[in-house]
């Protein structure tokens, strides 16, 4: 297996601290791990690649518009992972109090 960039590591290890109950973008994640602005890009493919995938909460990075992405095989089970942390999604997958829950590169998921 190829060795995971430092940023490629960082990227892992902070979407996997994202906590219960909060969201973060792609974009946000990658900023949050030192990437510039078109790094976003490559957190899918980061992830889809990491070691620690069973470790992270995939449904908590979400589009900088406050949009989720729903697989048809996997929509029910996410919907009921949003509403019990307390998300609230609308029908187009909207977040609807998306502001409320998002995590920033600024905050820290520890407190």
């Amino acid at each position: 297996m190829k060795k995971l960039s430092l940023f490629s590591k960082k990227v892992c290890e902070m979407a996997a601290k994202i906590p219960f109950g909060k969201v973060t973008t792609y974009g946000h994640l990658a900023r949050a791990a030192g990437g510039g602005a078109q790094s976003a890009r490559s957190v899918t493919g980061i992830l889809s690649k990491a070691p620690n995938q069973k470790d992270i909460p995939y449904h908590r990075i979400v589009y900088s518009n406050g949009t989720v992405w729903f697989s048809s095989e996997h929509e029910a089970k996410r919907r009921k992972q949003y509403k019990k942390e307390g998300i609230i999604v609308d029908t187009r997958g909207r977040i609807l109090n998306f502001q409320e829950v998002l995590l920033t590169p600024d905050d820290d998921p520890s407190e």
